[in-house]
């Protein structure tokens, strides 16, 4: 598994590649996926990675599990491949992202174009069987996403680290925000979306403070054809 990851994340991620407690996550998802159906599809678990190298990182966007349903999980978080339904939460992704900047809500939920300018679209585990959320949460991902966020806290260049809902927010104390910018809120789902995640404006926020540190502002605008440089 470890394998399939791009040169320049495997060598920031040596140490927690080659500890037991990833040797065993190695051994959980091959079982799982000889006995049940496991989402993302094999060559899309790293998706993300890929699309947007370590040295690019400019922003990490944070979920949790990945979609457990049928075609929708590629490797993104909160992504669908396009031609699939958008799921609720990103569907008022997309409201705010319309309120915030005005943007037109797109008709695709492929999320490539963003992760293709710096944002590293991270799930906090990174595979779950199929119709079970959460199915592989405590097998060790969470490890490895937390190695994630440290590689990118020591970028020497600042990041801006969105952090939605409270699962996300637990990870502050990896990241130091001396250096490092966060912007966060309630998750957008529709159990919490009304409860701050509407109105708080990350898209521009982000851009904000990437222009404040002489970066150039994400482009948030997603054609339909937000397809270049992935399988999705």
């Amino acid at each position: 598994m470890r394998e399939m990851l791009p040169d320049d994340w495997r060598a920031v991620l040596k140490e927690t590649l080659e500890s037991p407690t990833f040797r065993k996550l190695e051994r959980f998802v091959e079982g799982e996926r000889k006995q049940h159906t496991v989402y993302p599809p094999e060559e899309d678990l790293f998706s993300a990675f890929r699309l947007t190298p370590y040295e690019g990182v400019r922003v990490l966007l944070l979920g949790q599990d990945p979609y457990h349903g049928a075609g929708q999980a590629h490797g993104l978080a909160f992504s669908v491949r396009p031609g699939v339904a958008l799921p609720p939460s990103l569907v008022n992704i997309f409201k705010e992202l319309q309120s915030d900047l005005g943007m037109p809500p797109p008709t695709s939920g492929s999320l490539v174009r963003w992760a293709e300018q710096g944002v590293l679209l991270l799930n906090a585990v990174l595979t779950v069987r199929e119709s079970e959320a959460n199915s592989h949460a405590g097998q060790g991902w969470e490890d490895f996403t937390d190695s994630v966020i440290r590689a990118v806290n020591a970028k020497p260049e600042p990041v801006v680290f969105l952090l939605w809902g409270n699962y996300a927010r637990k990870k502050r104390k990896l990241i130091d925000t001396g250096r490092h910018d966060i912007i966060e809120s309630p998750h957008p789902s529709p159990l919490s979306a009304m409860g701050g995640f509407f109105g708080s404006r990350p898209f521009s926020r982000i851009n904000d403070a990437l222009v404040l540190h002489g970066q150039p502002p994400i482009d948030w605008h997603l054609p339909s054809e937000a397809t270049r440089g992935s399988r999705s």
